[in-house]
């Protein structure tokens, strides 16, 4: 939603083809804020399963009709993958010579080292091949990248939000403790049974340690379970879902972000958003987060099984404070690149790119 107000600065008009569901909006749920921006909503559809590829098949007729309506009268098309209705959306653009002005994200891992669902494994691969006639930009930088296959960054601060976490960096500093900061689905992909062991076993080892553990997921109950039966509640705790306010907190108070995931991630925006309060990240070596921590030289990419060295690492930073200090100031300089900012110049060079 941020990224579609941003957008809309960009366009006299912005219309939103989206799934629109009928349950009440949560805390973490935005509305637009661009008043140039009109939602264009279809039914949910899809899911896991064969009955969700089915589900998803019983929509596709509508979301036809819609995409083809609404291409009619655009000047330019931005389709956000991977989804059920990117799919449809970026075979009828192909088979169009209008509008000419086409930009793709492709928002998952564009070079994921496991198996994934064939409509992810299609929709990169059409992207890959030019029949889009279209700019496809990617999360990280890939060996063969084709010329139209562009690296961005995945933006989600504004300039408020920046000051803000300068100003917190700033006075921040590991003494005799640390805090961890777990956002997301609370689910095993993601990572949060293997941050609950990792905080185990540094209490073990004696180092003392809090996890804060903002998310919700089917798999909430059974961690917190694990949690009070192993003896760790003074030690993790669970939030649920926060409105992006009150996550500022969090992040104003941790010193590491803690995600061990093997999810199919593209860059997850709650590590840059962390490195804005000079949260140093320590996460999976999936997609690009281990390019992109090598290169602002802060912080750890590390595969999500090999959970000692997760413990040897978060367990350094308490035996040397200064090298988390300096990894925390790197992350609050590399923050600026995930600004929107910083994504609206190079927006802008994809609107001159494409002619429009």
């Amino acid at each position: 939603m941020r990224e579609l107000d941003q957008l809309a600065t960009r366009f006299t008009q912005v219309r939103h083809v989206a799934y629109l569901d009928d349950a009440p909006a949560s805390d973490t749920d935005l509305p637009y804020t661009a008043r140039n921006i009109e939602l264009v909503p279809v039914a949910p559809a899809g899911g896991d399963g064969l009955l969700g590829k089915l589900d998803a098949l019983r929509a596709s007729p509508s979301y036809v009709v819609t995409i083809l309506r609404e291409l009619a009268s655009a000047d330019f098309v931005h389709v956000r993958a991977p989804a059920n209705i990117a799919l449809i959306a970026m075979l009828l653009v192909s088979a169009r010579r209008r509008p000419a002005g086409r930009w793709f994200k492709y928002a998952g891992n564009w070079r994921p080292a496991g198996a994934e669902s064939l409509s992810y494994s299609l929709q990169r691969w059409w992207l890959e091949h030019r029949w889009h006639q279209g700019i496809v930009t990617v999360n990280g930088a890939w060996p063969e990248q084709p010329s139209w296959v562009r690296t961005f960054f995945n933006p989600s601060l504004d300039a408020a939000t920046v000051a803000r976490g300068r100003e917190a960096a700033a006075s921040k500093h590991v003494v005799d403790r640390l805090v961890l900061l777990y956002v997301g689905r609370v689910e095993t992909p993601k990572g949060a049974g293997r941050a609950i062991e990792i905080v185990a076993r540094l209490a073990k080892r004696g180092v003392s340690a809090t996890l804060h553990i903002v998310g919700d997921g089917e798999e909430r109950g059974t961690f917190e379970t694990a949690v009070r039966d192993r003896g760790l509640s003074d030690r993790i705790h669970f939030h649920g879902w926060l409105s992006p306010h009150a996550l500022l907190d969090f992040y104003t108070d941790a010193h590491v972000s803690l995600l061990p995931t093997t999810a199919s991630e593209g860059w997850p925006k709650v590590l840059s958003e962390g490195m804005a309060f000079g949260v140093v990240p320590v996460a999976g070596a999936v997609s690009s987060i281990p390019q992109y921590l090598t290169e602002f030289g802060l912080g750890a990419a590390i595969p999500a099984e090999q959970l000692d060295r997760y413990v040897d690492t978060l367990a350094g930073y308490i035996e040397s404070p200064a090298t988390w200090k300096r990894a925390s100031e790197r992350a609050v300089e590399a923050a600026n690149l995930f600004t929107f900012t910083h994504y609206l110049s190079r927006v802008e060079q994809l609107l001159d790119d494409s002619g429009r």
